[in-house]
């Protein structure tokens, strides 16, 4: 149930399940600009609604998606929207290596990420063994724990064939 699109870009297509739980999210951001003051414009839920659909993206990417339905609009409002999904709960900025992604977290809740510094390509992955050995590291130090990122570099299958 995805489109492949330029550049590597992948847009999900959405059963009506997850439409009805992407109004939820566009709740989410109208309730935050609400808070902060902020208008509501069609061109922050296209770029929420284009987003959900995205994975790891970029700012650049998101554009580019957005570009060929949408060309009025521009890579600065992409990159303030980003930041208002962040702010709001719906997404967190990452640091893969040398670029800024943006992950959808509003549906996944936490995971990790293998990350190849070959070809770029992001794996996600939840594992409990290392969420309980990183929970008894920290109370072996009296540390409690708020958040956390686990990223780990490498070769995908793929590039170390």
């Amino acid at each position: 149930n995805s489109l492949s699109i330029s550049a590597g870009i992948t847009l999900t297509v959405l059963p009506t399940k997850k439409k009805k739980a992407m109004q939820n999210e566009i709740a989410i951001l109208r309730e935050h600009l609400a808070d902060h003051e902020l208008r509501v414009t069609s061109q922050r839920e296209m770029i929420l609604e284009t987003f959900l659909k995205m994975e790891h993206v970029t700012a650049e990417q998101l554009y580019h998606a957005l570009a060929k339905h949408k060309p009025h609009i521009g890579l600065a409002t992409i990159y303030r929207t980003l930041n208002l999904l962040c702010e709001c709960g719906l997404a967190q900025q990452r640091n893969f290596g040398t670029q800024t992604h943006y992950d959808n977290i509003s549906r996944k809740g936490h995971h990790d990420h293998m990350i190849c510094t070959k070809c770029g390509t992001i794996i996600e992955f939840e594992n409990c063994d290392i969420e309980e050995l990183q929970e008894e590291v920290a109370r072996q130090h009296d540390f409690h724990i708020t958040t956390h990122k686990l990223e780990l570099y490498g070769q995908c299958s793929t590039c170390h064939g």
